[in-house]
């Protein structure tokens, strides 16, 4: 270990817990030296990232929370993430050196799990041009779906259309009348949603569900910095559009 080259380390440092929107005064960085060997004998691994992933699901985790799925961030600890990286060295027998480890959310696979998709069901992706969103869809699409996704620019859903292969896709934006807007594009009723907004997007998706249609509640992105979240109003749907005799609740 002695004679182990040593280099510098980035590392972006959550300060304190926010309020609002995080600012950049919120987090700040700091350089350190590391070796390029892991202790002898041990079982750790040393990787170099290649990307990182900035996902809505780190917002949360700045705010106080003893309730969620995933821990709130530490003030003073290094803010953690997903990405692909490669092995530099390791003590593991499962990573050998230079090989590639891709940590990722697992959130897509609630889409076969939950909303058991079949050929022919309608799908709608909200946020879809996002790591989750645009992995939903084409999962769905192999699953012999047809797929609508959302997003919030002309380049977003041109990559929808013309590089994941959704059957459509539109600039929520640009819409007025999110009830209409849907209604426009599942004239029959949407039979599964990848919910990932929350918000007046989750109450007209709501407004638009076939009866035993299926969501998968993945993130809610729009509520994330509110002080105080916007409100629901289509919940009844959710009784009418549901069998009697397979009413299931789960919490």
């Amino acid at each position: 270990m002695a004679d182990a080259e040593k280099v510098s380390n980035k590392q972006v440092i959550f300060k304190d817990y926010v309020s609002g929107f995080p600012k950049e005064s919120d987090m700040y960085i700091t350089i350190s030296t590391i070796s390029l060997k892991v202790p002898e004998g041990s079982m750790a691994v040393l990787v170099k990232n290649l990307y990182l992933s900035c996902d809505p699901y780190m917002r949360p985790r700045m705010s106080y929370s003893t309730d969620s799925y995933v821990t709130s961030f530490k003030p003073g600890s290094v803010i953690n993430g997903y990405g692909v990286a490669k092995v530099l060295d390791s003590g593991h027998p499962n990573f050998s050196k230079d090989a590639l480890v891709c940590l990722v959310l697992l959130h897509m696979l609630v889409f076969f799990e939950i909303c058991s998709s079949k050929k022919g069901d309608y799908v709608y992706v909200s946020a879809a041009s996002g790591s989750v969103g645009q992995l939903v869809g084409q999962f769905a699409k192999l699953s012999g779906c047809y797929v609508v996704g959302s997003a919030g620019s002309k380049e977003k859903v041109d990559l929808l259309k013309n590089k994941f292969g959704f059957d459509e896709a539109f600039n929520y934006k640009e819409e007025q009348d999110l009830v209409a807007c849907l209604k426009r594009y599942f004239p029959e009723g949407i039979d599964i949603y990848f919910e990932n907004v929350g918000g007046p997007m989750l109450d007209a998706v709501l407004a638009n569900m076939r009866a035993n249609g299926r969501i998968a509640a993945c993130g809610m992105i729009s509520q994330y910095n509110l002080e105080k979240p916007v409100g629901v109003f289509n919940l009844m749907n959710i009784i009418k559009k549901t069998d009697q005799n397979a009413r299931i609740y789960r919490w």
